[in-house]
């Protein structure tokens, strides 16, 4: 899919000379590979953290949880 991200000379010049140096005509294969990077971490990185908490709290530990939260809402201030 194609579309149009800014970016500054400093970074097309030096996405150039690396797709060069690897062989490539454009970089848009860089770009890619670059974004995967990116999104697995952020990923991986949150997905790891929440799976690592299923079953570390009880039903009647999820209950109050739960139950706590609500009451703390209510003594939320919106400003308005």
């Amino acid at each position: 899919m194609r579309t149009t991200v800014e970016i500054r000379e400093d970074q097309r010049l030096a996405l150039t000379a690396l797709a060069a140096k690897r062989g490539m005509r454009g970089f848009s294969a860089l770009v890619q590979e670059a974004i995967d990077t990116f999104l697995a971490q952020q990923q991986g990185d949150r997905l790891q953290a929440v799976l690592s908490l299923e079953g570390s709290l009880s039903s009647g530990e999820a209950e109050e949880l739960e139950r706590r939260i609500a009451e703390a809402w209510k003594t939320w201030s919106t400003g308005s």
